[in-house]
């Protein structure tokens, strides 16, 4: 017995060493399925590059944008869809074995997590009904299937070519084949609240064994012509010979045309190697992921940390091909275009879709154009590309439509920030005329959400004139998110952004003019109330006032969470509120009272209407307020900072599991990249927009963070931020160095960190 307990203990002892020598890639922690219960169409993702065409994922819930895709808890896949896009989906399959298509159009087949596989470009699930093995796998522009039929049977793959797809209904399309392996086609998204335009996907199909037969539907009509099938309800079975157990399928896609799809399909996709697709996949996900290297604290912590930032490079997705062709769309007309090519004659930039940049002030600004300048670049380089096209620079494009959702100009801080770092890859002078023109009448600032025929819905006729937006606006409802203290506050934001552009290119007269605009945040503060308070149109505050009332002239938001939105002029905010220390009290005040709550609205964006969350102070569950924590250190109290981004951090994005992560609204990529900046210690209040943008240094969870910095943009290799003598309950920054120089103030200047150099954190428990 002790012969068997010592062997055992030194084969143990073995198994831990080889363990800890073994270090995991970053590839390797991240974890597909967090938050999944409360999944959104564009929300999971598994088998897709960064910013990818195609998502190719399966589909357990298919009715609407919300609540739909893949969710952990629902027990049945509907299909395969390609497209995971805001407000876009696109081409669903299904491998069958043995279906009669006169019997049952329910294809679903239930499937078990025990018998799955999920990982970054790579999904594998088990279809129990036809006991099929199915893999998934892409690049950037198709989807590559590989199905296993384990049993004997007739073995068919579905293509649905009309039906409720996520957020569209799929309102028509068609199928040609063009030979024995290969049929190509398109499918038409219909129009939704938020995209006004039908807008179409094409799609190259090629298998790697010849079709034997097929049937399809159109409606209740089945048929075995494929011109005969089209429509709403429609779609089509193809079925192969028995000469293996094996069948691979890859679809190109494209917005363009179905010769597109297919350009894009032969290009990058050439051979029928599933194994080397998904390698190149996890090495290119692993190259994005790599660029923060982290070391210390947990296991849980270091898969939640790149679970997060692959969240910051989801969502986005490329909508041109591989060529630089693209559909214009924001006239409502199929227009191909193409982007500007290279000496080389390839493209400059990709087009993307995209949902809003509104809260991207705090997020992705810092996040991307630290750690990836490059797609910082193309983005800017897009958004020109719609201003040239349908004469507005976008808040939320979809497959080349203008959406206008959410409000304001949030794109404004996003190009101003990238300029101010010195990422200028772009046409400035452009950029500066589209951004005037959104924040003059006639742009885009003036428009509500989804407001698509009209420009009255932002109220900003009155913010002109009368330094305010009442609520509510009295020529009536023309969009959603017409909430005047909201809007007054954001424009003012975003007209001090741009006032730093006009700056920094010699334009004096537009400075002047934004400044003074940037002030009218002022205008919706109460000070009797002590709080920002709606206005009517003659300037009457409401009444009766509860400033923790739920979407009651505040976006998404109550006023208590919505009064601290002023991240270019805290000081004045302060000053407001009778002096820093009385703001400092009552924020701290808030977020003793949110704790309670766990910091946010839920563990869903729609939660915040309920009775008992949306009353909480401060939410970390949606963008309005998600920079609170960083105000006590503008405002002289930086060790509150530290412990109460310590404490959200903990409570809200520390979790490792399918029923929760962001509790709230991720909004591609925005709370994943917040929760990377709050982990690593860097943040930014006014959206890094000022000249030599300032980082506040926060309280990093990790002892040591070694950032990549992008050599075509910064010339300092990497930068290394050390917490030394780190722990839970040791949350407060001592003393903080800088290549070896002590900083006076927990703040660092873009053109410190850019050259590289390390940052040395003494952490402490003492205030």
């Amino acid at each position: 017995m002790r012969i068997r307990a010592f062997l055992f203990l030194f084969i143990f002892l073995i198994n831990c060493i080889s363990f800890a020598q073994k270090k995991a890639e970053p590839v390797d922690l991240v974890y597909p399925y967090l938050d999944s219960s409360n999944s959104r169409w564009f929300f999971f993702n598994s088998a897709s590059r960064p910013f990818g065409m195609v998502n190719l994922s399966p589909d357990t819930d298919i009715n609407g944008a919300w609540g739909s895709g893949y969710r952990y808890e629902s027990d049945s896949i509907k299909g395969f869809s390609h497209i995971h896009a805001w407000q876009l989906s696109g081409l669903s399959v299904l491998p069958l074995q043995d279906f009669d298509l006169s019997k049952s159009k329910d294809f679903a087949s239930p499937f078990s997590h025990s018998k799955e596989t999920v990982k970054p470009g790579y999904h594998q699930v088990f279809l129990d009904r036809y006991q099929i093995n199915a893999e998934l796998t892409s690049t950037l522009r198709t989807g590559f299937h590989r199905y296993h039929f384990e049993e004997k049977g007739k073995q068919q793959v579905l293509i649905r070519l009309g039906g409720m797809l996520g957020p569209s209904l799929i309102t028509d399309g068609a199928i040609s084949q063009k030979s024995s392996t290969l049929f190509d086609g398109h499918i038409l998204n219909g129009s939704t609240s938020r995209r006004p335009y039908e807008t179409p996907v094409f799609f190259a199909i090629r298998f790697n064994r010849p079709v034997e037969g097929m049937e399809g539907w159109n409606g209740s009509a089945l048929t075995s012509k494929l011109e005969d099938i089209s429509g709403s309800d429609s779609g089509v079975i193809l079925s192969f010979d028995q000469s293996s157990d094996e069948l691979q399928m890859q679809v190109g896609i494209s917005y363009v045309s179905a010769d597109q799809a297919l350009l894009n399909l032969e290009t990058e996709l050439n051979h029928w190697d599933f194994e080397q697709v998904m390698e190149d996949s996890f090495k290119e996900w692993n190259e994005y992921l790599s660029r923060i290297q982290i070391s210390g604290s947990t296991e849980k912590a270091h898969r939640r940390f790149y679970t997060d930032l692959w969240h910051a490079l989801q969502g986005r997705r490329t909508i041109s091909d591989v060529n630089g062709k693209y559909a214009d769309m924001t006239s409502g007309n199929h227009l191909i275009k193409q982007i500007p090519l290279d000496d080389s004659g390839n493209p400059k930039f990709r087009h993307f879709n995209s949902d809003s940049f509104w809260g991207a002030q705090w997020t992705i600004n810092t996040l991307w154009h630290l750690v990836y300048p490059e797609i910082t670049e193309e983005f800017v380089n897009s958004m020109l590309q719609y201003y040239q096209d349908g004469g507005l620079i976008p808040r939320g494009p979809s497959g080349g439509n203008y959406t206008y959702v959410m409000t304001g100009a949030s794109s404004t801080p996003f190009i101003v920030s990238a300029y101010q770092k010195g990422i200028r890859g772009f046409n400035v002078q452009l950029a500066y005329e589209g951004l005037l023109k959104n924040h003059r009448p006639g742009g885009i600032m003036e428009k509500a959400g989804y407001e698509h025929k009209t420009n009255l819905g932002g109220g900003f006729q009155y913010y002109l004139k009368n330094g305010f937006v009442p609520w509510p606006i009295p020529e009536g409802r023309f969009g959603a998110h017409q909430d005047g203290p909201s809007l007054t506050m954001e424009y003012a934001y975003q007209d001090w952004t741009l006032a730093q552009l006009a700056k920094a290119l010699g334009d004096q007269s537009a400075y002047s003019e934004m400044m003074e605009r940037s002030t009218y945040y002022k205008n919706t503060f109460d000070s009797e109330s002590g709080w920002m308070r709606p206005r009517n149109v003659n300037g009457e505050w409401k009444n009766p006032f509860d400033p923790y009332e739920y979407d009651a002239g505040f976006n998404e938001a109550n006023g208590s969470q919505a009064t601290w939105f002023v991240p270019h002029d805290l000081d004045g905010l302060a000053d407001l509120m009778g002096g820093k220390e009385k703001a400092v009290d009552r924020l701290n005040q808030s977020f003793e009272v949110a704790e309670k709550q766990g910091f946010t609205s839920g563990t869903s964006h729609s939660q915040e209407t309920h009775p008992e969350y949306r009353r909480i102070p401060i939410n970390y569950g949606n963008q309005p307020s998600i920079q609170t924590a960083f105000i006590f250190q503008k405002l002289g109290r930086a060790d509150l900072s530290h412990f109460w981004s310590r404490a959200i951090v903990q409570k809200v994005y520390s979790e490792l599991n399918p029923n929760s992560g962001y509790n709230g609204d991720e909004d591609q990529g925005l709370m994943g990249s917040l929760a990377v900046l709050m982990k690593i210690g860097l943040f930014q209040m006014n959206g890094g927009t000022e000249a030599n943008p300032s980082y506040q240094i926060g309280s990093p969870i990790f002892d040591e963070i070694k950032i990549q910095l992008n050599p075509g943009y910064y010339p300092g290799g990497s930068f290394v931020i050390k917490a030394l003598n780190n722990g839970d309950d040791k949350v407060f920054v001592k003393t903080a160095t800088f290549n070896q120089k002590t900083l006076d103030e927990f703040d660092l200047q873009h053109d410190q960190i850019i050259q590289g150099g390390e940052l040395v954190l003494e952490m402490t428990n003492q205030h």
